[in-house]
């Protein structure tokens, strides 16, 4: 295992599990908010994302996580592990807000510098707005690896916790795992 790809919507726990994930297998950990945003919360210009995404994803090692689904096709195409983070909404809006009242003011280590955590109105709307088509886009990846690469759906923490124990037990890129 070489390059993971990490799909899921905000609060799902994919910045969490790409830093587990790279301290047990010492593959290095892209965070796509790193990539999306300049200091102050500016938003990079697309073509500079897409071009930084498909560098980082050119590199032999990985563990890659968020968003940019213009580049999803060729970070699938060179990934070999796939997971799709898919927590119920209720549970990934508690947890951005509990991530926000823990950082408030201060910027996370998988944000860009200069982006400290506030309540914004306008994020947790995107959340409850792109609750379904976020999904669709991971479903099309789930169908896509179906036969070609492991494909992990985890949809709750003990499905996390089993497949970090897989990870533990070198379990997890001989075989598919998850639920649907």
């Amino acid at each position: 295992m070489n390059r993971v790809m990490i799909l899921g919507q905000p609060g799902s726990g994919k910045s969490t599990l790409a830093r587990i994930i790279g301290e047990r297998t010492a593959l290095p950990v892209v965070h796509v908010d790193r990539i999306h945003h300049l200091p102050g919360w500016q938003e990079r210009p697309r073509e500079e994302k897409i071009a930084m995404a498909l560098e980082e994803q050119a590199k032999p090692k990985w563990v890659f996580e968020g968003g940019l689904s213009t580049t999803y096709a060729d970070r699938f195409e060179r990934a070999d592990v796939v997971i799709w983070l898919d927590l119920p909404l209720g549970l990934r809006l508690w947890r951005v807000f509990w991530r926000t009242v823990r950082h408030h003011g201060k910027t996370r280590p998988d944000m860009q510098d200069d982006c400290p955590e506030g309540f914004h109105y306008d994020f947790y709307k995107w959340i409850w707005d792109t609750r379904h088509t976020g999904r669709l886009k991971a479903l099309q990846m789930k169908e896509r690896a179906a036969g070609q690469k492991p494909f992990y759906h985890l949809t709750s923490r003990q499905e996390i916790r089993i497949f970090l124990a897989d990870l533990d037990a070198g379990r997890v890129s001989r075989h598919v795992a998850g639920h649907g």
